[in-house]
C-alpha cells in the first residue's frame, strides 16, 4: 500500500481527486451567464457540495493522522498542496466565469497566488536549516475565510434565495473576499517576520 497504507493519505488523495472534480464541473459549465446558471442549478449545486466536502474533509484528514499518529512526509507536503489546489483553483475559476468574476477581480486572486508562492518558498528555505516552520494561527484563519468566500459565492447561483437573503449573502460574500485579501497579506507578513527570527538565530 505505501504511503496509501493509511487512512489520512487517503483522503489525502480522494480530496486531490474531488478538487479536479470541481474544476471539471467549472470547466464545461462556467462560461454560462448568471441567467443561464438559475436555469441549471443542479450542476452547482453538486460543485458547492463538492467543495463543501473537499474543504472540510481535512478537518478529518489531520484528527485521524494526530489520533493514529500517521504523521508521514507525504502528508505534511501533500494535504497543504491539496488545499491551496483546491481553493486557488477554484478562486481562479471564479475570476473568470461570468457569474462570478464580479465577486473575485482577477488582482485579489493575483494577490493571494503570489502570497502562496513566497510563503512555500519561505517554508522550503527555512525547513532547508532544519528549523520547523509549521502553519500559525494567522494562516489558519486565512484558509476558513478562503473556504467560506469561496462557498458563499458558490451557493449565491447553486440555491435559490429570495431578493433580501440574496442581498445579504451578496455582502456578505464580498466581505469575505476581501476578508480573504487582508488575512492572507497579513499571514504573509506573519511568516516573513518568522523567517527572518529563524534566519537569525540560525545565523548566530
Amino acid at each position: 500500500m505505501g504511503v496509501f497504507e493509511h487512512w489520512p493519505n487517503r483522503i489525502t488523495a480522494l480530496r486531490f481527486l474531488g478538487a479536479l472534480g470541481l474544476f471539471a464541473i467549472f470547466a464545461f459549465e462556467g462560461n454560462e451567464t448568471a441567467t443561464e446558471i438559475r436555469h441549471s442549478r443542479g450542476i452547482l449545486q453538486l460543485a458547492f457540495w463538492t467543495f463543501i466536502v473537499v474543504a472540510a474533509s481535512d478537518v478529518l484528514d489531520g484528527w485521524l493522522a494526530r489520533r493514529g499518529n500517521h504523521i508521514t512526509a507525504f502528508g505534511r507536503i501533500a494535504d497543504p498542496f491539496v488545499d491551496k489546489v483546491l481553493v486557488i483553483g477554484a478562486m481562479v475559476f471564479l475570476s473568470v466565469m461570468p457569474w462570478s468574476s464580479r465577486w473575485f477581480p482577477a488582482w485579489v486572486v493575483v494577490v493571494i497566488l503570489s502570497r502562496e508562492f513566497l510563503v512555500t518558498a519561505l517554508r522550503g528555505y527555512i525547513e532547508s536549516l532544519g528549523v520547523k516552520f509549521p502553519a500559525d494561527w494567522f494562516g489558519k484563519v486565512k484558509m476558513f475565510t478562503q473556504c467560506f468566500a469561496v462557498g458563499v459565492v458558490i451557493g449565491l447561483h447553486a440555491f435559490e434565495f429570495s431578493p433580501e437573503a440574496y442581498a445579504f449573502w451578496d455582502k456578505v460574500g464580498m466581505v469575505f473576499v476581501y476578508a480573504t485579501l487582508i488575512t492572507s497579506v497579513g499571514s504573509c507578513v506573519s511568516y516573513i517576520v518568522k523567517t527572518r527570527q529563524s534566519f537569525l538565530e540560525s545565523s548566530s
